[in-house]
């Protein structure tokens, strides 16, 4: 048996090894395949830049600042905008989706509202919210809790209506008040559903966020993409993605560590090695 554990633990570690080893080889070829083909002059640089040109403009970035401030006022703003809209839509999107779970009489008057509404290109909104609440933050904050309210909410409302209707019946007949049938049994079997909303749901808070700078804003990595892009500038454009794309990873780590802390009960389906 400890044998066998140990075979496993190797294993795991051998595959983790050669997963990070490949994804560094697949990164390393498309760099030095665009970095390349720029240098021979077979891709313009000037529309589509170049590794290089973008490593020189991240360290402008860093030790000289940006044309709309120091980089990490930019960083900050941005994150900042997104997670106040990922926290607001998040709560938003669970307490209106297991109130109408919940509420049949509830669901079946704001379906077509909530149905109508889903079907509007929320983007649009930002420039309602530029107009009528400003170039600050809160614009921006306005459009991505459109953005995540919507992919929690039909997770949240979804997760409530497949829940097994035998084990609220059962906790019904144990004497569970409708609170204790919400909090201790309604509720953690939608957690998995809400949780699986959160990996996604940051990516579109920070949509929102850099959507709404780009339309109009003081501060961020929106505008600082506007301005590379109306300066012509691509390694600045190619910069400015690969912060936000720092930023989308570091959220995603974060969300898995704390779906792993909030749903250890859950039974592990899949015992082999995963990504």
């Amino acid at each position: 048996m400890v044998e066998n554990t140990r075979a496993r633990a190797r294993a795991r570690t051998q595959h983790r090894v050669l997963v990070n080893g490949l994804r560094v080889a697949v990164a390393v070829l498309l760099l030095g395949s665009w970095q390349i083909t720029t240098d021979l002059g077979w891709v313009d640089p000037f529309f589509y830049g170049k590794p290089s040109g973008i490593a020189a403009q991240l360290w402008t970035w860093v030790t000289e600042g940006t044309a709309q401030g120091p980089l990490w006022q930019q960083v900050a703003t941005t994150l900042q905008e997104a997670a106040l809209g990922f926290l607001i839509g998040v709560a938003l999107g669970i307490v209106f989706g297991v109130a109408l779970g919940r509420i049949r009489l509830l669901a079946d008057v704001f379906a077509p509202y909530i149905k109508a509404l889903n079907a509007m290109p929320r983007v649009v909104l930002g420039s309602i919210f530029i107009i009528t609440i400003g170039y600050g933050i809160w614009s921006k904050v306005a459009l991505a809790v459109v953005l995540v309210f919507f992919v929690v909410f039909f997770n949240a409302f979804q997760g409530v209506r497949e829940v097994d209707r035998v084990l609220i019946a059962n906790a019904r007949i144990l004497g569970a008040s409708e609170r204790q049938l919400s909090s201790h049994v309604i509720f953690p079997s939608a957690l998995s559903w809400i949780l699986a909303s959160l990996h996604t749901s940051f990516g579109f808070a920070l949509v929102g966020a850099v959507v709404g700078e780009y339309l109009g804003a003081i501060h961020g990595i929106g505008l600082m993409i506007a301005t590379a892009q109306a300066t012509f500038n691509p390694n600045g454009v190619f910069g400015a993605m690969l912060l936000l794309a720092a930023v989308a990873i570091s959220a995603e780590f974060f969300m898995t560590w704390l779906e792993d802390r909030l749903v250890r009960w859950r039974p592990n389906t899949i015992t082999d090695v995963s990504i």
